[in-house]
Order: structure tokens, then C-alpha cells, then sequence
């Protein structure tokens, strides 16, 4: 005998066709909407962002084998003093939980890319270190992204454009 279908599908089954009888947008939502203008340059900067970063990581994983947020952990310590950074602080970096970091410095240490060291001021935190292999693995891979960043989002806009944008995407990044 056949079990019924959860409304998701979880169970394998096709998933039971379900209807809203609820009509039009609830006043909650309607009272806390955008208005038309900053509705599209929301919508526009989360698409952008969206389609951006999988252009790159496609272009990152096609020429290098390398995930775009692999490629960032090891810019991130390319670029930190001594090529090394506490454990939270790369999080922080690469906009990352703690979790989330974990398991990444995980695969990279795994593949040579990145090592860990204790820290000796704190005896419970690790840094996360650049090694050899990781800074060559990124040197490897920088130029192609480079150009990715050229080709999906810097090409589109003249250099004035760009200074205005910097500009104003610079004063949303210093809100937390």
C-alpha cells in the first residue's frame, strides 16, 4: 500500500500539489516594502553579486581546480602579515562561520595548500598558514581570475563609473 506524500517530497514520492487560498501581498509585507527604486538596485546588486561570483568560481574550478572560496582563504593569508591568520579572523575575512572555516582550512590543510599552528598566546586557537604549495597554487591561479574579474564586472563600466561605485559600495561595507 502506498504511504501518502509529504507536502515537500522528503519521502521520495512526488511531491502532493498544494494550494495557498490566501490572495494578494499580507500588510506586513506591503507596509515594509521598498519602493520601485530601491527594489531595483537591491534586486540588482543581489543578482549581480550572485551571477559574478559564479562566473568566477566556474572560470576558478575550469583553469585551476580551485573553488572560489578556496581561492579567497588563500588570498586572504597571501596577503595577511607572516601569511597567517587567527582562525576567526579568516572567518571574519572571507565571510565565513566559524563552522564554515573550520571545514574549509579542513580541505586545504588535507591537500598541503594551508597548514595550522597553535597559537602561542592562546593555547585553545589556531592560526591558519600559507605554505608553499598553497602561495604557488594561487600564484597559478591569480592571473586567470584577474582576468575573470575584468571580463564579468570591471569591463562594464568606464573608469569613472568604477570610482563611483567603489565609492558607493565602500560606504555599505562600513556598516555591521
Amino acid at each position: 500500500m502506498e504511504q501518502p506524500n509529504d507536502v515537500a517530497g522528503v519521502t521520495g514520492r512526488s511531491p502532493v500539489a498544494v494550494e495557498s487560498t490566501r490572495t494578494g501581498l499580507p500588510e506586513a509585507l506591503r507596509a515594509s516594502s521598498l519602493d520601485p527604486v530601491e527594489s531595483r538596485a537591491w534586486r540588482a546588486f543581489l543578482l549581480t553579486h550572485a551571477r559574478v561570483a559564479r562566473r568566477l568560481e566556474a572560470d576558478l574550478i575550469a583553469r585551476n581546480d580551485l573553488p572560489l572560496a578556496e581561492f579567497d582563504v588563500l588570498f586572504q593569508l597571501a596577503h595577511a602579515d607572516g601569511g597567517r591568520l587567527r582562525m576567526n579572523e579568516l572567518a571574519d575575512r572571507v565571510l565565513l562561520s566559524r563552522a564554515g572555516i573550520t571545514r574549509l582550512v579542513d580541505r586545504l590543510v588535507a591537500d598541503g595548500l594551508v597548514g595550522r599552528v597553535r597559537c602561542a598566546s592562546d593555547a585553545r586557537g589556531f592560526y591558519a598558514v600559507l605554505t608553499d604549495s598553497g602561495m604557488d597554487r594561487l600564484e597559478a591561479a591569480a592571473p586567470g581570475h584577474r582576468e575573470s574579474i575584468r571580463r564579468f564586472f570591471l569591463e562594464r563600466f568606464d573608469r569613472s563609473e568604477l570610482e563611483l561605485l567603489a565609492r558607493l559600495l565602500e560606504r555599505t561595507a562600513l556598516v555591521e
